[in-house]
């Protein structure tokens, strides 16, 4: 007996998706074993490690813990979607510049909550990263290196604003 499957309509990583899914499976199952965006990693499964964090309608979430079927008219942004072509987005760039990554399980994860931090807050203190990388899990880096990537970051936005402010305000 073949289960029913639910029309899904999306936007995954800036592009219309249409899809067909069971209402059992994960998004993170989804998006792994039907778009093949392996990125966001299976750790846990019980959304304790982080490993498959994902941008949901502009919120970091544990892909794991979210039915396929929920995606129906969200945003959905993977780590893959981050990168334009061959150009890596600041934070991809600036985990690389800091060393911040060592095995690279946890990296997609990382930088995804973090970007959903810089989303919000552009200027944020090192307790709000560490605040917001706290529900993703490293054995390997300790977070130091990762919190300097992403301060680094930070810090680039920081400089931005006070250059537009001394300019007159016309960059924000």
């Amino acid at each position: 007996m073949s289960k029913v499957k639910h029309r899904i309509n999306f936007t995954l990583n800036y592009e219309e998706a249409e899809h067909y899914i069971e209402p059992n499976v994960t998004l993170l199952t989804m998006l792994r074993e039907d778009f093949d965006l392996t990125g966001a990693k299976e750790g846990c499964g019980a959304g304790e490690c982080g490993a498959c964090t994902i941008l949901f309608n502009n919120k970091a979430v544990n892909a794991c813990l979210v039915l396929a079927v929920e995606a129906d008219r969200a945003e959905i942004i993977t780590i893959e979607g981050l990168s334009n072509g061959q150009e890596l987005d600041e934070l991809q760039e600036s985990f690389i510049d800091n060393a911040a990554l060592q095995c690279g399980y946890c990296t997609p994860g990382m930088i995804i909550s973090a970007k959903a931090l810089l989303n919000r807050n552009s200027s944020p203190t090192e307790n709000e990263i560490k605040e917001a990388i706290s529900g993703n899990l490293c054995r390997c880096t300790g977070y130091k290196k990762i919190v300097e990537a992403i301060s680094s970051v930070a810090k680039k936005h920081r400089g931005n604003s006070v250059e537009g402010a001394e300019k007159g305000g016309e960059e924000e």
